[in-house]
């Protein structure tokens, strides 16, 4: 009997092949058979560690709820992008709140101020939810709070930043150029939340040809964060004398006087883009005589 019996084991071992690894989980289990996955976790070395499960319930899209820089007088859009919120939205609201006066300004597609600048603006089945300011002013730059009702609210900060454009002339308000030289002025946009279109440079009110037959003038503008627009007029002659005035299509112009004289010294010269005072001048002069002396 126990001969038999040591062959009914060896027959069944040879129809059942088990693993080391499913003979040590056996121990602690009813089953000697382990799953097929947690099989080949154990013979890798380590179990595989669980992926990360995408969220299910509402949250923010920060990349498409950025802050804003806006135009002084350009109307501005705030935009919050919530995910997930979908069939519950008549039970969930996104709201805007102002922060500085904790003013609460819309609630889902409805607006709740007097005044009518601000608008709510939300597309059915739209993940955006919008705030609108029409005509905005400096004092509308701060935190805008996009929120969403749910228990504890959730909430995601904008900030509002409304700038002017600023145009300034390198040098000015008066240059003096001597006879002969380049006059190069340098016209630059500050704090403009894009580009200008274009810049026009004006000569005593009228818009400069940079074709005419007097030849020599150019224009070289950079675009940027900061726009740059150099106007150069080679070959300075007394009748470039006058008001030049710089025209960028989304700041306010700038004027400067430019003085073409033979020779004098007033209180500032430019040469070939150097600016000199008398003072300057005079210690050239004398640096020069004493060299001669030497």
């Amino acid at each position: 009997m126990q001969c038999a019996g040591k062959r009914m084991y060896t027959e069944y071992i040879k129809l059942s092949p088990v693993s080391s690894a499913q003979r040590e989980l056996g121990k602690g289990n009813t089953s000697a058979t382990a799953p097929p996955a947690a099989d080949n976790a154990i013979r890798s070395g380590a179990m595989e560690t669980p992926r990360p499960t995408p969220r299910t319930g509402p949250h923010f899209d920060l990349a498409a709820s950025k802050n804003v820089t806006a135009l002084l007088g350009k109307t501005a859009y705030l935009n919050c992008r919530v995910k997930n919120l979908g069939n519950k939205t008549l039970n969930m609201q996104v709201s805007w709140v102002r922060h500085r006066d904790i003013h609460l300004l819309t609630v889902g597609r409805y607006t709740y101020t007097s005044d009518q600048r601000f608008r709510a603006i939300h597309l059915p089945h739209s993940e955006d939810w919008t705030l609108q300011i029409k005509y905005p002013q400096h004092r509308d730059s701060g935190i805008y709070e996009c929120q969403i009702s749910t228990t504890p609210h959730m909430s995601h900060f904008i900030h509002l930043n409304v700038v002017e454009p600023t145009t300034e002339i390198i040098g000015g308000p008066e240059l003096y150029i001597d006879r002969g030289s380049t006059i190069n002025l340098t016209c630059v946009v500050l704090y403009s939340p894009e580009p200008p279109a274009y810049i026009f440079w004006n000569h005593n009110d009228a818009i400069i040809s940079y074709d005419s037959p007097r030849g020599g003038v150019s224009v070289v503008t950079e675009k940027g964060e900061t726009t740059t627009s150099f106007l150069l007029i080679q070959q300075a002659r007394p009748s470039d004398s006058g008001t030049y005035q710089c025209n960028p299509s989304n700041a306010q112009s700038k004027s400067v006087v430019v003085h073409v004289l033979n020779g004098e010294y007033p209180a500032a010269m430019q040469r070939g883009g150097q600016s000199f005072s008398p003072h300057t001048h005079c210690v050239l002069l004398a640096s020069t005589l004493f060299l001669a002396v030497s």
